[in-house]
């Protein structure tokens, strides 16, 4: 048994959840009588699920649908039906779609979530009353007796009461490729699996005890994947929300008594005519679209990957992988595909010796070959003509198997194992043979010798003296472990990026460093063995800065090695697929399963190659690459709005001015300058590379380019307010023809560099814009009216200047976001 295989089932009970007795050994026992089980589930030593800790779905609801945001924006969405202005509730359907998507995302990843369960076996097969029975997995009971045969997964912490050849795969939770041979008073915890021999065991651990539900419940902890573009968003609407009561109550007291006084507007009726201009500055200051546009941009981002076998969990992990400045990488299963391929043949005797690829062809194609009699198919072929005088199958114990023949060129006894087990008599070729094979050892290289004897006694694995006399090497083999096809070009790109890249593996740390080089990484001497890690998080992240390959990591010190680099203000991405890689993918940023891993690793993961395929991650970085850059250019549309309509709130609440727009007329504006073209933007191809600092870029430009919007209005404003014949509705028309012209600027300067379908989106609103003044059912529908001549020479007077402001701005923006921007 290897050191951390035998740490993983050193667990001492430490409650009624333990032992019963001694735990010895005691073959023949009949199980447990049916009173004995009922006993034990009704004092709950049963093996159920842990409870779900993720989100019901009314915690759900509630946490998307009562929002201050949501209080604020859907009352005025209802103010405005129960007054009969259906026209002027149009932005209530954009928060209607928010909350659904909300809902709707989180639902799906509470799911995923819920679903999660490490042990796949359906049943277990135990002794109860003195006869095996197949049971669910969740009616195993505290003391069970286990009947072990190969194929088993384990269902609850055990101890082995009888073993013959038992061997036990731990791979999915230690990440070591080799099974584990166990010896009666050994442990085995919950989520392994039996790959050779049988035996019994006593089950001391059930439920949330039992080392599968810990590693569950740990992983099942619901949270939200870390979104640059969501987080800025959600602040934004924060500040907005709560900034809205006051504000509400000065455009409220404002509209009230710009109509003669909180009294004469009651007694008139005309309160109305005050509340619906009062809704429209509110609503006005909330980027209502912005949420739903980056929503649909991240779901039409997820679809897009899935058709190229990538499964988003959570929508925002779009944005993800393209952020991450350090990826960690499991080896086995990740970077390899987890099973051993057959590297060179060195032969140890002239070439007229015995015909050793006709017997290595044996011992590949033998019904009970292991992994590494496998591996030997490629290369060896099997004649089907050598019939086998006797067989001695592989143990983890000897590691090696042998087979003896009695005719023909191959007559006599063959071994096939570790060289180091197999020879070692003192002879020279012994020596020679030993000292070859450790040199390839070092490399990282697995290595086994084939071995002939003249004797045709077949070897007694059990016996005091279980080789042969006289065995002589014949041939050397290497073996490695395969790895993926795409994993050299796919690391080779995010180094190319400036991507850091860490190979964090429970294996033994020579292999993981030959397997390491095989994929690009250059460094000197072996991998860091993680058993001399510290503890402390400060000096674990200083080794981490230094060393890029570790061996034999624990599950909780991926996680503590993943946590160590974000505290250094790295963004870190996972890849794993065992169970082992379930908490440092939680843990990370961005957790990347493979197709093939546990149920618990593609739970917990942001992202699943369902096909395994290392190459499809530069595509996902592609699709945040153009996310982020199209949702950034979006939100400076949005917040430039929500800055000028914050600037006339206060303008016209405290001039005591009626409000220059209906809510219809903000949505035709909204739609026109932001809202429509925002969706076709949101979805064009962008490949501009990350650059954080995403919200400060946004307000920079948003909050001067609103003032001047704000400026223009206000001046178009105060002028068809005091000069002579502009109706209301005129005066609201040349507002909002002003406020569409610069805009519509806005939308042109943060479109360049134009392209045809840009060029397109921009002739299509100006269009849009003269349908709305020109047609009349639109013309009717928003209450537009066209302004006099000197009114709309006012308005395009007021609009020029504006658009200059905004070019000035512009250029300032490019001149900043030029010199912070990394070189590729």
């Amino acid at each position: 048994m290897t050191e951390q295989g035998r740490n993983l089932g050193a667990e001492t009970p430490d409650d009624g959840r333990a032992l019963r007795a001694s735990g010895s050994p005691q073959p023949g026992d009949v199980g447990l009588s049916p009173d004995e089980v009922r006993n034990r589930v009704l004092a709950g030593l049963d093996n159920p699920a842990p409870d779900k800790s993720s989100r019901t779905l009314g915690q759900i609801l509630r946490g998307n649908l009562f929002t201050l945001f949501n209080a604020v924006v859907g009352g005025c969405f209802l103010l405005l039906l129960a007054l009969g202005q259906w026209k002027d509730a149009l932005f209530g359907f954009a928060v209607i779609a928010n909350v659904l998507i909300g809902v709707l995302q989180e639902y799906r990843a509470k799911r995923a979530l819920d679903r999660l369960t490490l042990v796949h076996s359906p049943v277990a097969r135990v002794m109860r009353a003195g006869s095996p029975a197949d049971i669910a997995v969740a009616d195993v009971v505290l003391d069970d007796i286990l009947l072990l045969r190969a194929g088993d997964q384990i269902p609850a912490n055990s101890m082995i009461l009888e073993a013959g050849r038992l061997e036990i795969d731990e791979s999915m939770l230690t990440g070591e490729v080799e099974a584990v041979v166990k010896q009666p008073g050994d442990q085995v915890l919950s989520g392994s699996g039996v790959v050779a021999g049988s035996g019994t065991a006593r089950v001391i651990r059930v439920g949330a005890d039992s080392f599968a539900h810990k590693m569950t419940s740990e992983a099942r902890r619901f949270s939200l994947v870390n979104s640059e573009l969501r987080n800025a968003i959600n602040r934004i609407v924060r500040w907005i929300t709560w900034a809205l009561i006051p504000l509400m109550a000065l455009v409220l007291n404002g509209q009230m008594k710009a109509l003669g006084g909180w009294t004469a507007a009651i007694e008139s009726g005309s309160w109305r005519q005050g509340i619906v201009s009062a809704v429209a500055s509110t609503v006005s200051m909330i980027p209502q679209g912005l949420v739903l546009i980056t929503s649909v941009a991240f779901a039409l981002a997820a679809v897009k990957l899935a058709r190229n076998q990538v499964l988003i969990q959570e929508l925002p992990a779009v944005e993800g992988l393209a952020r991450v400045d350090v990826i960690c990488l499991d080896k086995t299963g990740t970077i390899t595909e987890g099973d051993i391929a057959f590297d060179a043949a060195y032969e140890t005797v002239d070439d007229d010796g015995p015909e050793w690829r006709d017997v290595l062809g044996w011992f590949g194609a033998a019904a009970d070959a292991n992994a590494t009699a496998r591996s030997l198919r490629t290369h060896f072929a099997s004649s089907g003509r050598l019939n086998p005088l006797s067989t001695v199958p592989f143990s983890s114990a000897r590691k090696w198997s042998a087979v003896t023949f009695d005719t023909g060129a191959v007559s006599g006894s063959w071994v096939l194992g570790a060289p180091e087990m197999v020879l070692g008599q003192g002879r020279g070729d012994d020596v020679d043979t030993l000292a070859r094979a450790s040199e390839l050892a070092r490399s990282g290289l697995r290595t086994v010798v084939l071995a002939h004897a003249a004797q045709s006694k077949a070897p007694e694995p059990d016996g005091e003296e279980p080789l042969p006399d006289g065995l002589r090497p014949v041939v050397l083999i290497t073996l490695r472990e395969h790895i993926r096809a795409d994993a050299l070009q796919t690391l080779a790109y995010f180094r190319a990026q400036g991507v850091g890249l860490r190979v964090i593996s429970g294996d033994n740390p020579n292999t993981v460093a030959a397997v390491a080089r095989q994929v690009g990484f250059e460094f000197t001497g072996d991998g860091y063995d993680a058993r001399n890690l510290p503890t402390d998080i400060d000096q674990l992240g200083t080794i981490l800065e230094d060393h890029h390959v570790f061996g034999r990591v624990t599950p909780s010190q991926k996680r503590d090695m993943v946590k160590a680099l974000q505290l250094r203000g790295h963004v870190v991405a996972m890849t794993g697929d065992g169970v082992n890689d379930a908490l440092a993918l939680k843990q990370a940023d961005i957790g990347v399963a493979m197709g093939s891993g546990s149920d618990v690793t593609k739970a917990v993961s942001r992202l699943v190659l369902l096909d395994g395929a290392f190459s499809h991650l530069p595509d996902v970085v592609a699709e945040g690459r153009r996310v982020i850059a199209n949702i950034e250019l979006v939100s400076k549309l949005f917040l430039t709005k929500t800055a000028y309509a914050i600037l006339l709130a206060l303008a016209f609440g405290g001039l005591l001015w009626e409000f220059p727009f209906l809510p219809r007329q903000l949505s035709a504006v909204d739609g026109l300058t932001i809202g429509i073209p925002a969706f076709f933007l949101a979805l064009l191809p962008n490949q501009r590379r990350y650059v954080p600092g995403f919200l400060r870029r946004a307000l920079g430009f948003a909050i001067p380019a609103g003032a001047v919007v704000a400026v223009v209005i206000l001046t178009v404003d105060a002028y068809a307010r005091f000069s002579v014949g502009n109706t209301q509705d005129a005066a609201q028309t040349a507002s909002a023809l002003s406020v569409s012209i610069v805009g519509l600027w806005v939308l042109l300067v943060l479109c360049r560099p134009l392209d045809r379908r840009r060029a397109l989106i921009i002739a299509g609103m100006y269009l849009g814009l003269l349908g709305c003044l020109v047609v009349p059912p639109l013309r009717d529908f928003f209450d537009f009216e066209l302004p006099s001549t000197d009114l709309l020479l006012v308005s395009l007077g007021a609009a020029i200047p504006g658009c200059l402001g905004i070019e000035m701005i512009d250029r300032i923006r490019r001149r900043r976001e030029t010199s912070a921007r990394p070189a590729l």
